[in-house]
């Protein structure tokens, strides 16, 4: 790399932003439309584009929360050392994160960002943790790291090739996609027909507005058992509630009879709905669409449906809905780190409702989406260890651009 740049990021960066969580006792604070975040919302992402959690303009100037501006760096320095993402929107942080001005006209964010991610950076990072309690990194430690710069061109085209076999920006969009669809699809339809004015907002005129009690068989509470490792049936809990599905992962299992097993049977369509959980969890809800015999946890509401008015598939696609989620955690009582949304309520909660046909139709065209997250996440698995062999290879030069170039 002898025509590469050893640099300091202290030196690369012309700002660095503290952060910090405004005061969870004021409502008020948490009720705006500034983004902010904690560290475990870069996971692994390298594009943020969206806010954690929202919070006012009054708990942005009365906090030690600050705002750092679109397309810089945010380092996680205090929980979870080591995570690096570019904010594409201005962005609230809390203490667990730094946020690294940088010139983006000298430097690729994406080079330094999947720099970052290498195990020499990694390492260092790991080996200045500090903290008796929770053990981060100083400012002073970030500021010292060193990144290999070469020029500006070939951090780009470096960038372009790692950002080909990351699966995360495709996920990202289709998910955000698959958003954008659900609003329009539960407030215009599919028949572009006029729309009129109801108490959830405006739905195409054919659609009526029900009470959920009026299409349902069951809303039944689950098992008040502990789940162990042995049993003779797995049981399903809030865990096992992914994307809007059930999955089989880390089942624990009941001992009951053939009666109790009878009785809380889950059967292809249930939907399990989270009615028990802290207010950002509550309202959770998935459809089992699986083999085998499973039975589920009290914390959770079987919901079956009338299959001659109401699809389960789709009543979970518009439970899963950005703004449902919004109008079911308004319906829920809650208490100091728990709320609650009872079977009482929800059977009571509105939705709107499509001829069945219409019903399978959305279903269709939001499952359409769901098979290509899925397909991009299958992808992602088998890009992984490629990206990180390309990460390591790039980032030392053992590998230049123009060589990867002509060989592709």
């Amino acid at each position: 790399m002898k025509d590469w740049q050893e640099i300091k990021l202290g030196e690369i960066a012309h700002k660095f932003v503290g952060g910090g969580t405004p005061s969870t006792k004021n409502q008020s604070y948490w009720q705006g439309n500034i983004p902010w975040i904690t560290s475990k919302w870069l996971n692994n992402k390298i594009y943020l584009k969206s806010g954690e959690k929202y919070i006012s303009q009054k708990a942005l100037e009365n906090s030690s929360t600050h705002l750092v501006p679109c397309n810089n760096l945010l380092f996680s320095t205090r929980v979870g050392v080591g995570k690096v993402a570019i904010n594409n929107i201005d962005i609230a942080i809390s203490q667990d994160l730094t946020g690294v001005l940088v010139d983006n006209s000298q430097y690729s964010l994406e080079f330094l960002a999947f720099q970052a991610r290498t195990s020499r950076i990694q390492n260092y990072f790991e080996s200045n943790k500090r903290g008796a309690t929770i053990k981060g990194i100083t400012r002073e430690d970030l500021k010292d790291t060193i990144f290999y710069i070469p020029s500006l061109p070939e951090q780009r085209k470096i960038a372009h090739i790692l950002s080909t076999v990351q699966q995360e920006r495709l996920i990202a969009l289709t998910t955000e996609l698959k958003k954008t669809l659900m609003h329009k699809l539960f407030t215009e339809g599919l028949r572009g027909e006029p729309q009129k004015a109801t108490e959830i907002g405006p739905v195409p005129e054919s659609w009526e507005i029900v009470k959920l009690g009026e299409l349902l068989l069951q809303a039944q509470y689950g098992l008040s058992i502990k789940g162990n490792s042995e049993g003779n049936y797995p049981i399903l809990r809030m865990t096992n509630q992914v994307n809007g599905k059930i999955v089989a992962d880390n089942l624990q299992h009941v001992e009951i009879t053939d009666e109790e097993f009878k009785k809380f049977q889950v059967e292809k369509g249930d939907i399990l709905f989270n009615r028990t959980n802290s207010f950002e969890l509550v309202g959770r809800t998935a459809i089992f669409d699986i083999e085998g015999d499973f039975v589920f946890a009290s914390y959770l509401i079987r919901l079956r449906t009338k299959i001659e008015k109401l699809n389960s598939f789709f009543l979970n696609h518009y439970f899963n809905c950005e703004e449902t989620q919004l109008r079911l955690k308004s319906i829920a009582s809650r208490a100091v780190s728990q709320s609650n949304i009872s079977a009482t309520r929800l059977k009571g909660f509105v939705i709107p409702l499509p001829n069945l046909k219409e019903q399978e139709n959305i279903v269709e065209n939001l499952d359409t989406l769901d098979n290509k997250i899925i397909i991009h996440q299958k992808q992602k698995q088998l890009l992984t260890e490629l990206f990180r062999t390309l990460l390591h290879q790039l980032m030392t030069a053992q590998i230049r651009v123009h060589e990867l170039e002509e060989n592709v």
